[in-house]
């Protein structure tokens, strides 16, 4: 284990300016950072998600990708580092197939929704993908682990694979984005969404 930290404010960033793990120093709004700050968001996103307690195989699944986050925090972090490796990519494609092997044929758009925690799941991924464009990004201009950017597409699946199990749990159901919805528009208490069980 490292040092601990045994105070919290440092003044060090106070330029605006910060320290990534090989000792250089970045400006705070740069690419880089950018992805730092995607990610951590996600993975605040992801224990709130898990915070809504859904059925053991997703949760179980979601604390390990709490895990998987910090490494990849890690090794943005400390660039040429590569820890997301193509079995964290296998194991995430995995749980993937076990829970879409249970659910109906997608046959509409789905809105964000469903239940408490199928909106948490919906948010972490529309964070997931903020983190994925900046990284594709990022890739652009330095050297990124092809893994990492493969492991947030997935992620992303999953969380949306993830939704779609707690919508049904939740008893809520998905929210389906209808095609004709301006010509049916009505008052709000006139038109509830559609839900598919």
């Amino acid at each position: 284990m490292g040092h601990r930290l045994s105070k919290i404010y440092t003044r060090t960033g106070d330029a605006g300016e910060t320290g990534l793990g090989d000792g250089s120093r970045v400006p705070k709004d740069s690419l880089r950072i950018d992805v730092i700050g995607d990610i951590d968001e996600l993975n605040s996103a992801v224990g709130t998600l898990i915070a809504h307690d859904p059925r053991a195989v997703v949760k179980n699944a979601l604390v390990e990708i709490q895990q998987g986050l910090f490494d990849l925090g890690s090794e943005i972090a400390v660039p040429s580092h590569t820890v997301i490796d193509a079995d964290d990519v296998a194991w995430l494609e995995q749980r993937l197939d076990e829970l879409n092997a249970d659910l109906p044929r997608l046959k509409e758009f789905i809105l964000p929704g469903g239940g408490p925690g199928a909106a948490a799941a919906h948010m972490a991924r529309a964070i997931c993908r903020r983190a994925e464009r900046h990284i594709v990004a990022l890739a652009r201009k330095e050297a990124v682990n092809a893994a990492a950017r493969a492991y947030l597409n997935r992620l992303s699946d999953y969380l949306f694979v993830a939704s779609r199990i707690l919508a049904r749990d939740e008893g809520g159901g998905e929210v389906l984005w209808r095609n004709d919805h301006k010509r049916r528009r009505g008052s709000p208490s006139d038109s509830p969404p559609e839900r598919e069980p």
